[in-house]
Formats: C-alpha cells, structure tokens, sequence
C-alpha cells in the first residue's frame, strides 16, 4: 500500500458527517463529559451487548493492522513495521473480552456472599511511544469488557496515529450500538494537558503505560491508579541450558520490535562455563558480537550521552543503523548487537531500548542469579531464565520477584506471543497487578444474601 492509499484511509476514518471528528477533542472538559454521557449510555448494555461492541472493534481493525503499523513506525521513528503488525495482531486477538470478569460466590450456612466486578466509570488511559497501538487497543478492549469508558492520552511522538485508532474504534462503536465518544482522545498531550485530565473531578480511574514522569502524575492524581514502571529485563542462562534454544529465544525477545518492549530482554548473564558455545549460537542468529575495546567503545559513545542517559535518536533504530552510527561495518546481516562487558556499564545498568544488549560472565549460577537479581534493579518487571535444573528455575523465580518470569523460552511468551496466557501491555509493575486484563480494571464489590442460597 503506498503514501496516497495511506492517506486516504486516513482521511476517511479522521471525518465524520463530513465535519466533525468522532473520538478526538481539543478540550480536556469535551472529552470528558462527551465519555461520560456515553458511559451512562454504554452501563445499560448486556455483558453479551458488550461482546459485540468489543468483536466489531475487533472486526473494523484486522484489516487495517498494516496501515497502522506503518503510521506508527514513520511517525515514532521507533521498532519496524512487520513486528508492529505482530504485536497488533496479538493484541487483537489475544486480549480477552468480558470473559474475563470472574465471579466468586461463597456459601454456607449463614447464606451466601457474591463477588462481582463492575466498572469504575471514565477511565483517563496515558500510553507511550514504544507501543503506541498496541497498548491503546489492549488496553480499550479491556476498559470496555470491564464496562468503562476512556479517554486516551497517547505520546507526543504517536499522536498522529492514536488519534487515526482511535477514530476507527469510536466509528466502529458507534455503527454498532449507537453510542459515540464512547472512547475517546484529545488534540494535545502535553503534561499540562494530561495532568489536568488526572485530576478531573469525573475521572474515576488512571492507567498509566510509560515513564516514570507520567507515573508520579498519576500517582499524585488522588485517583485509584493502574501504574507500569520501568523495567530492565535479564536472561540467565546456565550450563544446564539448551544453548541453541536459548540463543534463538534471546535474539527473537530482544530483537523484536528493535527491542522497544518493556519486557524484552535487555541484558544476558551467563555462567562462564556456557559462555563460549552461547555466543557461537548467538552469532547464528543474527548477532553481532563485540569483544573488544575498540568497537566497544565506539558503540558505547554513539548510544550513551554524556550524562549517562540513552541516546533517544537512535531509540528504536535497527542493528544495523547503530552499527552504522558508530562506525562499525558488518557485512552480514543484524539482528542483534551483543556485548561482552562488566555489571556496571552503562549498557547494563540503563534500559538501552535498542538492539545492544549486553552479555556478563558469571563464575557459576549462583554469582549469575545475584548478577541477574542486581541487574533487574528491583523493578520487578520481567526476567527470563534458561535452564534443565528444576531447582534452579524454582529458586530463580522466587528471587526474582518479577511480574513476568518466563522459563526457557522468549520473554515474548509473557504477554502471549507464542506461549499460553492472555496479552497484556500494561505491566503494573508500581501498584501490583502485574499483566493486566478486563478484571483489574474493574471493582471487586461484594453482596450477601442471608440464609439462602446454600444447598449443601
């Protein structure tokens, strides 16, 4: 599909009657009282009227998960356009819908007690650049199987593209049950904009996707809050492992998407004794190795700013790019820059968001899992470990704490991809609800029925 095709496509979901825009407003005060009629509307619904809300949503994006794509890598200038079809895709099909708003029901002789889940109301959702699409549609099939409704707060680097999804799923609701503005966005996003909106007296709830910044807003708001972190993903890898496994897992989790993923691995420890025959298997795979001093430190003043902060032009940028920027040649094709280093450098310990991660030796897995665990910096985000020992997996688990543990595979099969388990890209690392789904975003209410009901 070429730029004119994009184009009007663009053109046809960003006007409505001709004028006036479906979903997108310029006024924090429009946005939200426009969501707020339209959720009054939207809590008369059945849970299977719901459904069928949520599956043409589903139904009006399939087709355009390409375009948006596309729009998403050329205006972010992050990742690569055939991954961000991948995690489109998945978080199409593989949010759940109103199928995840569990009962509990407790009886006995005193009667019974129910537990339900019912929604919390407009829900102010702020997403950021590395997952601009893929965090909005997860995230609206989720408030709206809870029975919410939501005004987004997109990232400045993916307005454009927020606002043209954002578009469609208003249209699609709309054509199917009447309700406009049910989802809805605005114009700016500025932090003056979006703490306004926070603290708007009709927002009941906060979901916040992105930085810290934006994260002690939230947090600040006085409003119940669904907050994801920063992360700073490791794989261990053991001598236990299946290395050639290993090797094709790491590459696929930290190449994807030009390792923008908050949950992809962002650094390797592996016992010494595995060390050698890892990295030949990484080479394998696309990798490209660093070792010494020299391209070492090249990379490293290309990628790392003088006050060791991350280089954001190169965020994003594919293997190939940075090896470029350093000037670096490689003949091969990249997938994956790897290098070998200490614990302290910057690559460790900063979430590079780029294809370079870092490989630290470690004497046995013992030093490894300490490495990992200080590497992690207690964010409690994601880590991956490849190993045959049992033990090892349990004990590393146990200390790791993370969110996202994933056992001698990809860290993609942690939010779904290729593993079992539903997709999340909201990963509330800061208040605790880890992968979240339809029921996090929803209040757990409880209601009792004396002497009745128990028939045991």
């Amino acid at each position: 599909m070429n730029t004119a095709q994009i184009g009007e496509l663009v053109k046809k979901y960003l006007t409505y009657s001709g004028t006036v825009r479906s979903g997108v407003f310029c006024s924090v005060n429009d946005a939200v009282a426009v969501a707020q009629g339209a959720y009054i509307q939207y809590s008369k619904l059945t849970l299977n009227e719901r459904q069928e809300v949520i599956e043409a949503i589903k139904k009006e994006l399939l087709p355009m998960v390409n375009v948006i794509a596309k729009m998403a890598a050329e205006e972010t200038g992050m990742g690569n356009v055939e991954d961000k079809i991948e995690k489109l895709l998945l978080a199409i099909r593989k949010t759940p819908g109103v199928e995840d708003l569990i009962t509990e029901v407790k009886t006995g002789d005193s009667g019974m007690t129910l537990y339900e889940l019912s929604s919390y109301g407009v829900v102010c959702a702020v997403h950021p650049c590395t997952n601009p699409c893929a965090t909005l549609i997860n995230n609206t099939i989720s408030l709206l199987a809870a029975g919410n409704a939501v005004v987004h707060v997109p990232h400045p680097r993916a307005i454009q593209v927020s606002q043209f999804v954002t578009e469609m799923i208003s249209v699609a609701i709309r054509d199917t049950c009447g309700i406009d503005n049910l989802v809805v966005t605005l114009g700016d996003t500025s932090m003056a904009v979006t703490r306004e909106l926070m603290t708007h007296p009709d927002i009941s709830m906060v979901v916040t996707t992105g930085g810290n910044g934006v994260l002690r807003e939230a947090l600040a708001s006085g409003k119940k809050v669904i907050g994801a972190g920063p992360g700073n993903p490791t794989a261990i890898v053991d001598e236990t492992a299946d290395l050639k496994q290993a090797a094709r897992d790491i590459v696929q989790g930290a190449s994807f998407d030009n390792n923008v993923m908050c949950i992809s691995e962002k650094s390797i420890v592996v016992v010494a004794a595995a060390a050698e025959e890892l990295i030949e298997e990484l080479k394998k795979n696309g990798v490209y190795y660093i070792h010494n001093e020299e391209e070492m430190l090249k990379l490293t003043s290309v990628t790392v700013t003088q006050d060791m902060g991350i280089n954001k032009a190169l965020e994003g940028k594919s293997a190939t790019e940075i090896l470029k920027a350093a000037g670096i040649s490689c003949s091969e094709p990249v997938r994956l820059i790897v290098v070998d280093t200490i614990k302290q450098h910057p690559f460790v310990t900063l979430e590079m968001l780029m294809p370079v991660v870092p490989l630290v030796r470690a004497a046995d897995f013992d030093e490894a899992l300490e490495t990992a665990f200080e590497i992690e910096q207690g964010f409690r985000h994601t880590a991956t470990i490849h190993s045959q020992s049992i033990e090892r997996l349990n004990r590393a688990a146990k200390k790791m704490q993370t969110s996202v543990f994933v056992k001698n595979g990809s860290s993609l099969a942690g939010i779904g991809y290729n593993g079992e388990g539903d997709t999340s890209f909201t990963i509330a690392t800061v208040t605790g609800e880890g992968t979240t789904t339809a029921r996090h975003f929803a209040r757990r209410r409880r209601c009792t029925l004396m002497d009745a009901f128990s028939i045991r």
